[in-house]
């Protein structure tokens, strides 16, 4: 048994040096063959067809690698079927799921059997929807999955609800402060200037479907089965969500507020930087466009900054250097780390748009404090054997919303003139 637990972290772990040799391989390549081509165009004013082909095939090695490397890292962190974490995040104890309770939600699943459900699992059908109110375990083995597939909940703020409607006060100016003597009046302040956000929660669903033998099978776990069918469906969904979703019945993503020039920026806009050209980056210095978008946020939001973009765009802004011709992107030096952009780390979301005229295609800021997630408590189950025979259909439902909670910790790179 002691071999057979540690088979999957040593796996894991062999699999995220390999991809981590590939890609820092392809880079260095890369760097060699960037190089030669950056050469030609200032002899030629244009690199060879060949030389710009073996750039890009090099590149897509080392995107592929990543892709690889993230893949690996984030099936280490899913939690194993049959157990859960221990704190300590090392080895893992069988799942306190146990007894009656364990008995009444097999039953339900496996079975339908849904008679004394509420008494023995401490499960309750949903108020507004039929089917049951999965059980604590079951409900955090499926947020634990998300959060291993999400990027997004891996860099905003993620907070569970016990409403539907999340409302958070906010301070748009903070409390005017000032300097007296010791014994000198104290004249009154101007108060916070205070906003109240809301942030509704929305339904997100998906179906996964399973034969009567996979449910007979006692070595099954259920628990974690429906967690790991529903992960990649919810997890898809959200993310589009939380990036470009317009707030009706999903989330509100970060990219549909009001965008304006950065210094014309006001509470409840987002504040851009133009990138200098239409659709494209500056011909001359595109990477000083980069480092004004780092410095739009104010300082206290840079130490946690990020940058998130498609790999499309990283595939980009690989190929530029700084001033004393040093790249500006770098692999991550280890597994687990993330590469970064003008020492940033950098966070690969497919849903950003691609680069053209006016589009959002790079965010740049602190998501932790500008992005909030809002779970709402409870994912509801309906066992419905009928509508896919001989498949058992699971409905499952959990309650998600989303939007910026702070307009001053995120901006975003508008690729225009201006």
């Amino acid at each position: 048994m002691k071999e057979t637990k540690q088979a999957p972290a040593y796996a894991h772990e062999s699999g995220a040096r390999a991809a981590m040799h590939e890609m820092m391989a392809a880079f260095e390549a890369f760097k060699g063959a960037n190089d030669a081509r950056l050469e030609e165009i200032e002899r030629k004013a244009s690199a060879d067809t060949l030389l710009e082909e073996k750039v890009a095939r090099i590149d897509q090695a080392i995107a592929g690698a990543q892709a690889r490397l993230d893949r690996v890292l984030s099936e280490a962190r899913r939690p194993e079927l049959g157990g859960v974490e221990s704190p300590s995040g090392g080895s893992r104890s069988p799942s306190p799921f146990h007894g009656e309770e364990k008995a009444a939600w097999d039953g339900y699943l496996r079975a339908g059997q849904s008679h004394g459900l509420e008494l023995k699992a401490g499960l309750s059908t949903a108020s507004n929807s039929a089917g049951y109110v999965v059980p604590a375990e079951t409900e955090r083995a499926i947020e634990r999955r998300l959060m291993a597939g999400s990027p997004m909940r891996e860099i905003a703020t993620v907070k569970t609800v016990a409403n539907g409607l999340y409302r958070k006060p906010v301070s748009t100016a903070g409390v005017v402060a000032g300097w007296v003597a010791e014994t000198a009046a104290r004249p009154e302040t101007d108060p916070a200037t205070l906003a109240l956000l809301d942030f509704p929660a929305a339904d997100l669903y998906a179906s996964p479907a399973a034969t009567q033998a996979l449910l007979d099978d006692a070595l099954i776990n259920l628990d974690e089965w429906l967690a790991a069918e529903v992960e990649d469906a919810f997890a898809a969904q959200e993310t589009t969500a939380f990036v470009i979703g317009d707030g009706t019945n999903k989330p509100k993503g970060f990219l549909s507020y009001t965008t304006v020039a950065d210094a014309s920026q006001t509470w409840g806009q987002i504040g851009y930087i133009a990138s200098g050209a239409a659709g494209a980056f500056s011909s001359s210095s595109p990477a000083d466009k980069l480092i004004d978008l780092i410095y739009a946020p104010k300082a206290q939001y840079r130490p946690n900054g990020r940058f998130v973009m498609n790999r499309k765009t990283v595939s980009a802004v690989r190929k530029f250097k700084d001033s004393d011709g040093n790249y500006i992107w770098s692999p991550a030096p280890r597994a687990g780390e993330t590469a970064s952009l003008l020492g940033y780390p950098v966070t690969e979301i497919e849903t950003m748009p691609d680069i053209a005229a006016n589009s959002l295609s790079v965010a740049f800021g602190d998501f932790q404090r500008g992005y909030l997630i809002v779970d709402r408590a409870g994912v509801r189950v309906l066992r419905d054997p009928y509508s896919a025979k001989p498949y058992v259909l699971f409905y499952t439902t959990k309650r998600v919303g989303g939007g910026v909670q702070n307009f001053d910790a995120i901006k975003v790179m508008k690729f225009a003139v201006s």
